[in-house]
C-alpha cells in the first residue's frame, strides 16, 4: 500500500518573527498520524508572494497532501488567497454561497458586513469552498490529479473545526489509508548512545515494517516503535513481539509503556502499595515535589516537603547534626543519609528522600565542582545513597536530580513491605 506523504505550509511573518507560536501543525500532525497518513515536512513562509508561490510548488513536489494555515484575513498583507488563485492559474471571485454565510456571521452579531469582510467571499474559482462554521474566512479545497491543497485559517479554534467536520472525513474518503501504530518504552538511568549500544543487534533485526526512534530528553530515553501496515491487530501484535525480546536485554532501565512519565508511575505504584513518601530537598529546590505533586491525586501518597535550602536550616529547622555538616559539608553523603533518615521520621512516612549538591554556577570546591549531587531513599530496612556528577548549567542539574530521586525510589520500593 502507498503511504500518504503531507506537508504543511504556515504562512505569516508573525510567525517567522516569534510574535505568533505555530501550535497548528503540532495537532495537525496528530490527527494525520492517527489516520495512516505521515508528515515529511513542516514550512513556514513569510508574506511574500514568491516565496509562497515556490513553496507550493516545492510541496506538490515531495508531498500528496499540502495543508496551508493563515493568511486568510482581509488585509493586504494576506496573501495565501491571491497566491493560490495564481498557482491554479484562476481568477478570484465572489463565492454566493460563502458571501451568504459571511453575511450571515456578521448579521447574527449585530455588525455590519462591510466592503471589506465583504471579500472574504473571494475565492479562487478552482477550488472547493469549504465552510468555516466558526469564522468569517473559508476553507479552500484544490485537486490536483492525485494531490491536494487544503487552506485553512490560521486561527487555531477555526482550522481545528474545519479539519475535525470538513477535511480529514474528505481525506479519509480520497486515499486508501495505512495503518500506523506507535508503541512508546520509555528508559530511564541510561543514556542514549549506552542504550543504542545494548540494542544495536535487536535494532538491526527489527523487521522491515517496524522503525525505531530514539527520543531523548533531561534524565530518559524514550524508544518509540512505529508499525505501518493494513491490520492494527497485527501490528499490535508484532510490536509487542519485539518488546518481548527487548526487555531481557534493558529491562532494569524500563519503567513504563505508553504516555505517562515517571512521576505519574511512581504515584501509581505508590498508590498501590499504599505507601507514603515526604521529601527534603535542597539544591532541587522544590522542584521535585513540584513534579509529584503535578500528578492528581498525589495527596493519598505525598504529606508534605521541607526545603532546607540554607546550613543553618538544615540544623535548626531538619535537624541535621552540626558536627556532620562541619566535618563533611553539606554536599555529602553522611549529610543525604542524614536528611532522608529525619524528614521520614517527621513526616511519620513509610519513604523519605532528600537531594544536596551545588547546582551552580557558583558554590564549587577542588573535590565538590559545579553538578556534584548528593541523593538519599529511606524506608524501614535500608538507605540508599547515589553520588551524580552533572552538568555545569543549574536549571539541567535540578532537572536531572530530580528525575534521579524519582529513578531511585522506583529502584528502592520492591524493598519496602
Amino acid at each position: 500500500m502507498k503511504k500518504i506523504l503531507a506537508e504543511l505550509l504556515t504562512i505569516g511573518d508573525e510567525i517567522l518573527y516569534g510574535q505568533i507560536v505555530d501550535t497548528n501543525s503540532q495537532w495537525m500532525s496528530v490527527e494525520l498520524d492517527k489516520m495512516g497518513i505521515k508528515v515529511i515536512r513542516k514550512t513556514t513562509v513569510g508574506d511574500v508572494e514568491s516565496e509562497i508561490m515556490t513553496a507550493f510548488a516545492e510541496a506538490e513536489q515531495r508531498a500528496d497532501v499540502i495543508l496551508i494555515t493563515g493568511g486568510l484575513g482581509p488585509t493586504s498583507d494576506d496573501l495565501t488567497k491571491p497566491v493560490l488563485a495564481n498557482y491554479f492559474n484562476c481568477e478570484l471571485k465572489i463565492n454566493e454561497e460563502a458571501l451568504a454565510e459571511v453575511t450571515e456571521f456578521f448579521k447574527s452579531r449585530g455588525r455590519e458586513l462591510t466592503e471589506l469582510n465583504r471579500q472574504q467571499a473571494a475565492l479562487p474559482t478552482a477550488c472547493i469552498k469549504i465552510t468555516n462554521p466558526v469564522g468569517t474566512a473559508p476553507g479552500m479545497w484544490f485537486d490536483k490529479g492525485d494531490k491536494i491543497f487544503m487552506s485553512m485559517p490560521g486561527v487555531p479554534h477555526e482550522m481545528k473545526m474545519m479539519m475535525t467536520e470538513h477535511v480529514l472525513p474528505r481525506i479519509r474518503k480520497k486515499y486508501q489509508l495505512p495503518v500506523i501504530h506507535h508503541k512508546l518504552i520509555r528508559t530511564i538511568g541510561i543514556g542514549e548512545s549506552f542504550l543504542a549500544e545494548k540494542i544495536a543487534e535487536w535494532e538491526k533485526a527489527l523487521p522491515s515494517h517496524i522503525k525505531l526512534a530514539y527520543l531523548p530528553s533531561l534524565g530518559e530515553v524514550k524508544l518509540r516503535l512505529t508499525g505501518f501496515g493494513t491490520s492494527l491487530p497485527e501490528l499490535e501484535r508484532d510490536t509487542n513481539e519485539q518488546i518481548e525480546s527487548l526487555k531481557p536485554l534493558i529491562n532494569p532501565f524500563i519503567y513504563g509503556y505508553g504516555e505517562d512519565p515517571i512521576e505519574v508511575v511512581i504515584g501509581k505504584t505508590l498508590r498501590e502499595k499504599k505507601l507514603t513518601l515526604s521529601i527534603a530537598e535542597s539544591c532541587t529546590g522544590g522542584y521535585l515535589s513540584h513534579l509529584i505533586t503535578s500528578v492528581p491525586g498525589s495527596s493519598e501518597y505525598f504529606l508534605g516537603t521541607m526545603i532546607p535550602y540554607a546550613y543553618e536550616i538544615k540544623m535548626r529547622q531538619l535537624g541535621v547534626k552540626p558536627e556532620t555538616l562541619e566535618k563533611y559539608g553539606a554536599v555529602s553523603e553522611p549529610t543525604i543519609i542524614e536528611m532522608a533518615n529525619i524528614v521520614r521520621a517527621k513526616f511519620s512516612t513509610d519513604i523519605g528522600v532528600a537531594t544536596s549538591g551545588i547546582a551552580g554556577p557558583g558554590g564549587a570546591t577542588p573535590d565538590k565542582p559545579v553538578g556534584t549531587v548528593w541523593i538519599a531513599y529511606s524506608d524501614k530496612h535500608h538507605t540508599v545513597t547515589r553520588k551524580l556528577q552533572l552538568s555545569k548549567d543549574r536549571m539541567i542539574n535540578i532537572r536531572l536530580a530530580s528525575v534521579a530521586v524519582l529513578n531511585l525510589i522506583r529502584q528502592s520500593l520492591p524493598e519496602v513491605k
